[in-house]
This record gives C-alpha cells, structure tokens and sequence, in this order.
C-alpha cells in the first residue's frame, strides 16, 4: 500500500490582504480530505483566528520534516517573502502564481537601497543579460518592460521537485525556458456563489447615486499599471459609452492616477472608486455591474482570481486578447486586441454588448458553468493532490546558470580588460628598436571580436607623442588573429621604433568603425621616457 500523502501548506492567509490568501481559504476544505494536511504559519504574518481554530497552523521550522512534502503557494510580492525563503531552504512543490517574480526582487533589494544581491540573483537566473539589465536599474536607465522580460524564477524553480500552474499557457511559457522543470497544470478552485441577491446590487448601485436602467462595468481587484484601467477610462470618454458609469473596486496602486485621469477626460461623476472591498461588498459590486473589464498587458502570468469571481457571480468580461486571457472561451469573454486600437475597439464592443441584453444574459450563464465545470474547488483540490502524489517522487533538475552565447563587441560597446606591456624599460635610447609583447585580458560580459570583423573587431593601435598634450607623431596598427571571450587573454608581439623626441608610448586597443575605445570603459597603458 503506498505512502499516504503528507503535505505541509505554506502561503499567506487571511486577514493577509492577497489574492493568494483567498485562494488557500478556499483550497484548504477540500484539500485536507485527500491526505495528511498541515498548515503552516509564515512569520511574521496575522492569521484569522477561524483558521487558528480549525488547523492549528505550525510554526515554519518544521517545515518538511518528517518526510512530508513541502507545497508552496507562491506569488509576486512581499507577502512571498517567507514562502521564497523557505522554499529555497526546504524545496517540495511549489504553486507559481505569478510566472513573474521580478518585482519581488525589487522589493527585496532595490528598494531597500541595496543593489549587490539584486545584481547576484539576476545574475543566477538570467546570466549577463540579467547582470546587465541589473546594473542599468541601478540608475532607473530601463523602465518597467524589464521587470516583465526577466521573470526571476529559475534559481528557485530549478531547486523543486515539480511546479504547478493554472493555465496551459503557463505551462507553455515555462516548459519553453526551461525543459527540464516538471511542470504540471491544475485549475483554480473559485467557489460558485449562489446566484446573487438582485436587492444586494440594487443597493449598491443606489450608494452610488445610479438611476435605475444605467449601464454599469465594473473593474475589480488590485489596480495596477497592466491592468489598463486608463483604457477603459478613456474609453467611456467615447460617444459609445457616453451614458455609462465605471465602478473601480479595489486598492490602487500609487502609480496610478485615475482620478486625475477621469477628470482630465471629463468623465469624473461616471468613474466610482471605491477602494478595497471585502468579500460580501465585492460580490454586491459585482451583481450590480452589467459587463465587466479585466483587461492586462504586460502580464506576470497569473490566472486573475478577480476574473473568476466575476464570472462565477455571472458576469460576462472583456479581456485583452493576450497571453493567458485568450485561452478563454469566447461563451464567456469578448477579447479586445492590444495596439494603437485598442481604446477604439474597447469602446465599440462594450457598447455593443450594453445594448444587447439577450447576449449579456447567455453570457452570464455561460460564465457560471464555465467555473461550474473548470473551476470547482473539489475539482482543483483534487488536481493538486495528484501532481503533489505524482510529483513527490521526482528529482529537482537543481541550480545551474543559463547556458548564454556572451555578447560581442559588435554590439556591446561598454568592454572591460586589462593590459600589460613587457619591453618597453627604460632606457631606451631614441631611434632604437624594439620587440614588444602586449597581452590584453577580456574582464567584461562581451566576446571581442577578432580584427577581421568589419565592425567589433578587436585592433591595438601603439603611437608616440612628443608630449601629452601633443598629438601622435607616430602610429602603428597590429591585428588580433583570433576572438577573445570573457575570461580569456591575447597577446601579440609588436617591432617598434622609438622616434626622434618620442617621450609619451600609448599602447591602446581599439573597435573598427567606434572610435574612442579607452572612454569606453577599455583598458590602455602608457609609459613617459626620459
């Protein structure tokens, strides 16, 4: 008879305010009638004393102990941190919510004011491109594209014995970069509320001072910058959507202005934000919506529990046709393309759908059997504890720096080294020869490129000045035969004359078709002679 299953669960929990948190509360039930479930407690968090009573959360430290298997609910923010600690000390399976965990390294390091660890760990996980992107942050020189392009995950993945994900998406996105990852799908569970209370919505609707009969959409969760809330702002601001009014329920980020935003279209007395919401008022929200928008790009990869909900109340949305998103069926979503466009076409398909109410209606009750049939949380439950069975016998792949051509001196232009010069002691009389030998070591992230490349190629140019104010009397031009990689030294030997009232000897290597190869971070030698 096998083992049974053991399992130690480890992510925030409410009062903690995070999709994540909500998400566990509604895994737990179901979840501890397929094994041996522990809940663990993360330091330093609250949790709500109904969870305290009925599992007794244990303190971190007995994590995995026992032979019990780790499962980690992972996310892109700084309630994550202990869950990323303790996964990386203590692997097992580990649920990533977020494909993206960019912006928790941030948290973590730059925004303390501490740059090295956040260079170290870009590095691990992404090689020079990520040292290089890292150092360029330092200096905010790269915008927030990169915290989208670098996911930050490969370390920690690596060192677990498998990964589950919510969409096939994700499978595809994290199997593509990293075969090796044991990566597994299971559904979100999203409890399917009764259908709601029309007297909860109507109520709602009055709080906010609507007349029967006005068209409403909603926006619901966490307002971020990739959420695209400003679209749908400034798509109300359009003859389509004239009449209708936009409630935003949920916290807004700082980065945000959407007030400001409203007003500056004009649209202010349309545009309700209401803050964060708990659950009994988010669903009043909901219900009292007719159409509602969840629109994301750039995405960190998350199933929105947000978009769930909504559709398990019975709402139908409008999703960015991206990523994730467009995995859902058209019977429930209605997806508007990213682009130029975009506030155009957003702005005709709502109000399409606003004054189609026949469609609204079989949307809405095609969104209640969609998370009816994909989204129970039995279903889900029992989903995860099959990966978790499968997935405990399995081998990490382990860490392992990605295996990255380095760039070349064609393109990257920054090019650190060292130089040495044997042969040129003095004295050395003026009009004598000499034979020197030059060797060059490559320091940087860059491949120099030999002297034969049109452009990149390595060259050292050895000139004499009369004095250092002076320009060359005297130039020579000697080719490297070979490409140097990071690591690597060249050298060459070179037959020079000392000319007449030579004093400065400047030996300094250059790139063809760049010039100015030693302002660009190159190394150069020189030496003044009596």
């Amino acid at each position: 008879m096998a083992n049974p299953l053991a399992i130690d669960y480890v992510s925030p929990l409410p009062p903690v305010r995070s999709g994540i948190a909500d998400y566990s509360l509604d895994l737990l039930p179901n979840l501890e009638t397929l094994c041996d479930l522990r809940v663990i407690r993360l330091p330093g968090q609250p949790v709500d004393r109904a969870i305290v009573e009925r599992w007794s959360p244990h303190p971190a430290e007995v994590t995995g102990e026992e032979g019990r298997l780790p499962l980690y609910q992972m996310g892109n923010n700084r309630y994550h941190e202990g869950v990323e600690a303790l996964a990386l000390e203590r692997p097992g399976v580990l649920t990533l919510h977020d494909l993206v965990l960019h912006h928790l390294a941030v948290e973590l390091t730059l925004a303390e004011g501490v740059l090295e660890p956040y260079l170290e760990r870009l590095e691990a996980d992404h090689g020079w491109v990520g040292e290089a992107v890292g150092r360029a942050r330092k200096w905010w020189e790269i915008g927030q594209a990169a915290l989208f392009a670098l996911h930050t995950h490969r370390t920690l993945l690596r060192l677990q014995r498998g990964v589950l994900v919510h969409s096939d998406w994700a499978v595809e996105t994290l199997t593509e970069n990293d075969p090796e990852l044991q990566v597994r799908q299971v559904p979100m569970g999203i409890p399917l509320p009764e259908r709601p209370d029309p007297e909860a919505g109507l109520e709602f609707r009055s709080r906010l001072g609507l007349e029967d009969g006005t068209a409403l959409l909603g926006s619901f969760g966490f307002q971020t910058p990739i959420k695209r809330t400003d679209r749908v702002i400034a798509a109300l601001a359009r003859e389509e959507l004239s009449q209708a009014h936009l409630v935003i329920a949920g916290e807004v980020s700082p980065a945000l202005e959407l007030e400001e935003e409203a007003r500056s279209l004009g649209v202010a007395d349309r545009v309700h934000i209401t803050g964060f919401l708990d659950y009994s008022e988010f669903e009043a929200a909901i219900s009292a919506c007719d159409l509602c928008v969840n629109l994301r790009y750039p995405t960190a990869g998350e199933t929105s529990a947000s978009l769930l909900r909504v559709l398990a109340v019975g709402r139908p949305v409008v999703v960015s046709d991206y990523a994730q998103s467009a995995d859902l069926p058209d019977e429930v979503a209605v997806k508007v393309p990213l682009g130029e466009t975009e506030v155009e076409t957003l702005g005709s398909r709502l109000g399409d759908l606003l004054k189609n109410r026949s469609r609204l209606q079989s949307m809405a009750e095609a969104a209640r059997d969609y998370v009816r049939s994909h989204h129970d949380p039995a279903l889900a439950a029992a989903a995860v504890a099959d990966a978790c069975r499968e997935l405990s016998e399995s081998s990490p792949p382990g860490p392992g720096r990605p295996d990255l051509e380095p760039p070349t001196t064609r393109f990257w232009y920054t090019v650190e080294g060292e130089i040495e010069v044997e042969g040129a002691e003095e004295p050395w009389p003026e009009g004598e020869r000499r034979r020197l030998r030059v060797e060059l070591r490559n320091t940087g992230l860059a491949r120099w490129l030999s002297s034969r490349e049109d452009t990149g190629g390595l060259v050292l140019e050895i000139h004499w000045r009369r004095g250092a104010a002076q320009e060359p009397m005297d130039s020579r031009w000697f080719r490297f035969s070979r490409p140097v990689a990071p690591g690597e030294s060249a050298s060459l030997e070179a037959e020079i004359r000392r000319p007449i009232g030579g004093r400065l000897l400047i030996v300094e290597p250059h790139l063809a078709e760049i010039a100015g190869f030693r302002s660009l971070g190159g190394p150069w030698w020189y030496r003044i002679l009596e």
